[in-house]
């Protein structure tokens, strides 16, 4: 069936996220962006905790604005029966379900696979954990920072002398809660030929894995461990962070030949250029004390603004380190509009990442911000079919 042009691609696809902290709201997030209604389902009392994080303005979490973006917040306690039934209810008219429970959790319920296949068989049970769904590890508590130190990805950040280093926000998170989008959109392309649902088990040890490249592939065939090297690579060089003469910094990447060229020129080192270890970029970086010697002397010695230029002008690769400030007011942010406003009841004019990427025909939007914990309960349960008698006594047994 034909829809109008320029609807969203994901209208019609009903999404309930049961999930707290951060990979599985995430992926709901990014759902609900193409369109999705995304149905965020919360304890009564005991609401996502990512309400809280972070700083807040008025006593309104911040962070909730964007993660909550684009869902309808409803509450049910699962524990209880009347909030059981009613998941259900909510399941056979849903299209996906996230959680992020212990393995076990929803099974303790009586929500598990069985049942919620039971009550729709096309649903897309999508289970996102720090450990997955078995093994040894499964039932241990996890999150996001345990996925960066698991993974490698602590022991080749920082400086070669310094401890291991963990990132300073959800790094880990992030990068399982764009896989389980994909992995959600790959299953339901899986159910328009089956006509079935299935689960999807997204480990959030596994996607930060995948990010840090073949390490494990490189172990195997040579039994090589890739030790922390600061900002420099071993796959080429010049490449690292460098101070302006006003105080400011620059990073310089020369992944390709033709552009380490280019910036050994700018510098007035060509004769580097000749020299034998210069024709590859792992040799280029056993020699990188020598090649930031020169484009750190040279960065030194101008201004931010200068070195920008004199890199555009070469046709090098250069970016100012940036703080928040600065992104903020970027222009080629700007002309992407990656940080857009939406209005917003509670603060008025708000600034937020956009949506993640751009469709020309199907694009997605920014509907709304983050609502209130709760506050479409009673009409999400109306047009479920509910009564007011039916919901009052959800509101008596503590059910919503």
């Amino acid at each position: 069936m034909k829809v109008p042009r320029g609807t969203a691609p994901l209208t019609g696809l009903r999404v309930l996220d049961l999930a707290t902290l951060f990979a599985g709201p995430v992926a709901a997030t990014m759902l609900g962006d193409f369109g999705a209604e995304v149905i965020k389902v919360e304890h009564p009392s005991k609401p996502d905790p990512s309400r809280g994080h972070g700083p807040s303005k008025d006593g309104i979490g911040l962070w909730w604005k964007l993660l909550g973006r684009n869902k309808r917040t409803i509450t049910l306690d699962l524990s209880r029966p009347g909030g059981r039934a009613t998941l259900l209810r909510l399941a056979a008219t849903a299209d996906v379900v996230i959680e992020n429970f212990r393995p076990g959790t929803l099974e303790k319920w009586d929500l598990g696979w069985d049942e919620l296949s039971a009550a729709n068989p096309r649903l897309i049970l999508t289970r996102v954990t720090a450990f997955g769904q078995f093994g040894p590890y499964a039932h241990r508590p996890g999150f996001g920072t345990l996925a960066e130190a698991m993974s490698g990805f602590a022991a080749i950040t920082g400086e070669p002398d310094a401890p291991p280093t963990l990132p300073p926000f959800g790094l880990a998170d992030s990068i399982a809660g764009l896989a389980t989008a994909y992995a959600v959109m790959t299953a339901l392309a899986a159910r328009d030929r089956t006509g079935e649902g299935q689960v999807v088990d997204m480990a959030i040890i596994e996607p930060i894995l995948m990010a840090l490249g073949p390490q494990p592939t490189w172990y195997d065939q040579l039994g090589y461990v890739q030790e922390r090297s600061g900002n420099r690579s071993a796959n080429n060089a010049p490449r690292n962070t460098y101070r302006t003469a006003d105080g400011s910094w620059v990073a310089v990447s020369t992944s390709a030949q033709s552009v380490a060229e280019r910036v050994l020129r700018l510098v007035g080192r060509e004769d580097l250029i000749t020299e034998p270890w210069f024709a590859t970029g792992a040799d280029r970086a056993r020699h990188a004390d020598v090649l930031d010697e020169a484009v750190g002397t040279w960065i030194a010695e101008r201004t931010r603004t200068e070195v920008l230029a004199a890199f555009e002008k070469a046709d090098a690769a250069v970016a100012p380190i940036q703080d928040v400030r600065d992104v903020m007011t970027d222009p080629q942010y700007e002309a992407l509009d990656t940080i857009t406003t939406v209005a917003d009841p509670d603060l008025g004019p708000l600034r937020m990442q956009n949506v993640l990427f751009r469709l020309s025909d199907t694009p997605g939007a920014i509907r709304w911000t983050g609502r209130p914990h709760g506050a479409d309960t009673q009409e999400v349960l109306a047009e479920l079919g509910l009564t007011e008698g039916e919901l009052a006594r959800l509101r008596e047994e503590g059910a919503v």
